[in-house]
């Protein structure tokens, strides 16, 4: 399974690299595009798995969102998308969560039918904006995610005893979570030491509003990164299957790998926008 998810991996990256670096910024906007078009198709097999062809429609539902606010020619709805996104991992999520398994996902269908319409495409907007900023600051605002999720796990499987949500992810710990931010923050001063200022949100952050504004922004984003993890373990437990799709071996499907990225990128993108 080791040797599996490497070699997948180096063939994403054989992708994601020259099309980062090496062509226009279209591409990499087209690129999240079919990322979140396949996630979209994902999510619709797990909430509704034996509507196999409306999958198909689901996502191209969320094209047509996408394409609809891009013909508005206003970033005011695009903005309103994406804060929609934001209000329900702050209001809506913990709840959800806290539920545990304790939800009927038949009952739910309606509900997370809509929910996905919303969060997917406000996350492609997300990434877009990003990306506008600098492609630095896009992948500096990614990596954070990354780099939390790299520290749980070492710091949880060393250290790990007290379960964070075990109902959900029992894998997760507590000490794994903070572990993770720790490093988040290390992270961070190191994108304000040896990155331009406005070359990365944390940079930005640090010097338009402080340090401690920018240490509370990187918690933020770091908890709601766990939050979209477990947002996802938790829909896929209802469910009943182990992960999204097959489409990517020994990593299960693209919405295993951008669980986390759905909240954290709209928030980043709200974020960076106040500076």
């Amino acid at each position: 399974m080791l040797k599996t998810r490497i070699i997948t991996a180096f063939v994403l990256l054989a992708v994601l690299l020259p099309i980062l670096f090496l062509l226009p910024p279209i591409y990499i906007g087209a690129f999240f595009l079919l990322a979140l078009l396949v996630a979209a198709w994902e999510w619709s097999r797990l909430i509704a798995p034996e509507a196999v062809r409306a999958a198909w429609l689901y996502a191209l539902f969320c094209l047509m969102i996408i394409v609809f606010l891009l013909g508005m020619q206003n970033a005011t709805w695009q903005f309103a998308l994406l804060l929609l996104a934001v209000i329900f991992w702050f209001f809506a999520a913990p709840f959800v969560l806290a539920k545990g398994m304790n939800l009927s996902l038949q009952k739910l269908r309606p509900f997370y039918v809509v929910l996905g319409l919303i969060l997917l495409p406000a996350t492609w907007f997300a990434l877009v904006f990003l990306r506008e900023l600098g492609l630095v600051f896009l992948l500096s605002s990614m990596a954070l995610v990354w780099v939390a999720d790299i520290g749980a796990y070492f710091v949880g499987k060393a250290f790990g005893k007290r379960k964070l949500a075990i109902q959900i992810s029992p894998g997760k710990s507590v000490e794994g979570a903070l572990g993770g931010l720790l490093l988040c923050y290390g992270y961070a001063l190191l994108c304000v030491f040896y990155l331009p200022f406005e070359s990365t949100l944390f940079g930005a952050w640090a010097i338009r509003f402080g340090w401690a504004p920018m240490f509370l922004m990187v918690t933020v984003l770091v908890a709601f990164s766990i939050f979209g993890d477990l947002f996802e373990s938790q829909l896929k437990r209802l469910a009943g299957v182990k992960d999204s799709s097959h489409l990517l071996p020994g990593h299960g499907g693209v919405l295993d790998r951008v669980d986390a990225l759905i909240p954290t990128m709209p928030i980043a993108a709200l974020l960076a926008g106040l500076v």
